[in-house]
């Protein structure tokens, strides 16, 4: 093979790496709001279809028309570690109401290709109206306004909505605001990462569908509370048939074991030993799961991380990253890398214990994390790093105590770390 013919392999297995990268940190990609990394997916979207499906079983849907690439991401479980969050200044994460407005909003935006933010309000109140326990929306209300407009400026983000005229946010002063929308209704319907459509849900309810989890009956990571348990509708909108539900065959079973480990890899910031199934530790022990692990973190540009306690890919560009730890972008990140060493050399610690350690940093530094620096800082301040810490795979409460995990080892008096970081793939928030 020529010197020129090399350099175009090179070039080729870089961009699709790359491209694989990137939708993992952004299942959405709109060349709206980014022409060169969707130019590079539409251009590499057959051999991106083909990784995805076979590494992951998830799909990747590229619209080359329409102007967007979204890949479908399924959990087994729904997490609430990445929210969907709010568009505004404060960034916070949707509420409960929120969601349920967004939802409604999705669902009415279905019925016409462009529609005003009144019309848009005024079929919201009659879908809350005839909806069982949907609380009714009434859009005098400042709080109910503001909610309204964050599913709306959400919308807007993912491309599903445009605002043709007006602004979104004039709504939140005036109800009478004039706002005219276009609205990509086949966007709308990509926005719902499921195998199964909701209308075959409703079909099964409120009967009720099997409790039946995306895979093999009794596979699930520890931890993990099956999602037919308590959750019918995700259970039914999650359920992967290729998987064979509860009577898999071995086939079905490896499938399912290769699937949903590098789902996890690829999705989480560590994964240790102690969280797989039988079958997912099986085959990461294996030759063939050995083997394709490297090779699925090597293609996609990672570099794979194995120790006796876990997994970690590492993102070297950072592409595939939502959020880092060690840094200091929040006091509550700052705060989690110096509980650390609490954690890793004192072993598990009551939740007062580390209110007390969070109440002396606090001390220490009068003139930092002004948000805290109040009656209750303290507890709050450690709630906020211990959230931190547990997004990230560092920390685990078991039995009333928080105890660190075998990934937080690597900074323990190391609060100027300067190597690998921790990197959460995916993340882009799902709705």
């Amino acid at each position: 093979m020529s010197s020129l013919a090399n350099q175009l392999v090179r070039a080729e297995k870089e961009e699709i790496a790359r491209a694989i990268r990137t939708l993992l940190g952004r299942p959405l990609v709109s060349r709206h709001d980014d022409p060169a990394a969707f130019d590079l997916i539409r251009k590499r979207r057959q051999p991106l279809i083909q990784w995805f499906d076979y590494f992951c079983g998830w799909r990747l849907v590229v619209e080359p028309r329409q102007g967007y690439a979204r890949l479908v991401k399924v959990k087994t479980e729904p997490g609430a570690t990445r929210p969907a969050r709010r568009r505004r200044t404060t960034r916070a994460p949707f509420d409960r109401r929120r969601y349920t407005l967004l939802c409604l909003c999705a669902a009415e935006l279905l019925t016409s290709p462009v529609t005003t933010i009144g019309m848009l309000a005024q079929r919201v109140v009659q879908a809350a109206a005839v909806e069982d326990g949907v609380p009714a929306f009434d859009p005098i209300r400042s709080e109910e306004r503001a909610a309204f407009v964050d599913a709306l400026k959400l919308l807007e983000h993912y491309g599903a909505l445009t605002a043709m005229d007006g602004a979104t946010d004039a709504y939140l002063d005036d109800e009478e605001a004039k706002v005219l929308y276009r609205v990509d209704t086949t966007r709308v319907i990509r926005l719902l990462a499921a195998p199964v459509p909701p209308s075959r849900v409703a079909a099964t309810l409120p009967g009720g569908p099997p409790a039946a989890s995306a895979g093999p009956a009794g596979e699930r990571p520890a931890g993990e509370r099956p999602v037919g348990e308590g959750s019918p509708v995700t259970a039914a909108l999650t359920f992967e048939a290729r998987y064979g539900g509860d009577e898999p065959t071995a086939t079905q079973r490896n499938l399912w074991a290769r699937h949903s480990l590098i789902r996890r890899l690829l999705d989480e910031p560590v994964v240790h030993r102690d969280e797989l199934t039988p079958d997912q530790a099986a085959y990461a022990d294996s030759l063939t799961g050995r083997r394709l692990l490297r090779r699925a973190a090597g293609e996609a540009g990672f570099v794979l991380e194995e120790r006796a306690e876990g997994f970690l890919l590492i993102d070297p560009d950072g592409i595939a990253t939502d959020t880092r730890f060690p840094d200091d972008g929040s006091h509550a990140k700052v705060a989690a890398l110096l509980m650390l060493d609490l954690l890793v050399t004192s072993g598990p610690v009551t939740d007062a214990r580390l209110d007390a350690e969070a109440a002396g940093l606090l001390r220490r530094f009068p003139q930092w994390a002004k948000a805290y620096q109040s009656d209750g800082g303290g507890p709050r301040l450690a709630a906020d790093a211990l959230e931190v810490l547990t997004s990230f795979g560092l920390a685990r409460r078991a039995g009333g105590r928080i105890a660190a995990l075998p990934a937080a080892a690597r900074y323990r008096n190391r609060p100027q770390n300067s190597g690998l970081q921790l990197q959460a793939s995916h993340v882009q928030e799902e709705v």
